[in-house]
């Protein structure tokens, strides 16, 4: 079994294999509406954030710092006050819901993902 879990809006996951395949027809067909573009948002400013120069800076005012680890393709925060690690894609381009959501999880109320 492979593929992608999503997380849902009302908060539930669910594993979409072979996301991308039939895109549009196979969301409309189950039920679903088509996928929206999503942005994430720093709520005690009310922020989208649109760069990683603005992630950086918000992040590093909550007490993350920059993580050089091995791999060269990747943009890591790490939070010295717990074991968290986020890792992003280096191209922003890339950045999609499954990495906001990980700083929904690890930022409790201070993000949320929203459909543009």
């Amino acid at each position: 079994m492979s593929g992608v879990w999503v997380f849902k809006n009302n908060g539930v996951m669910q594993l979409v294999e072979n996301p991308g395949a039939g895109h549009a027809e196979g969301r409309r067909g189950s039920g679903g509406s088509t996928s929206k573009r999503k942005v994430l948002v720093h709520l005690p400013t009310g922020q989208v954030v649109s760069s990683y120069n603005l992630l950086d800076q918000i992040l590093r005012d909550l007490g993350w710092e920059r993580y050089y680890g091995g791999d060269p393709d990747l943009y890591q925060f790490h939070k010295r006050s717990s074991i968290d690690l986020i890792s992003l894609p280096k191209d922003f381009n890339k950045f999609n819901s499954i990495y906001m959501y990980d700083f929904v999880v690890k930022n409790p109320n201070l993000f949320h993902v929203r459909d543009m």
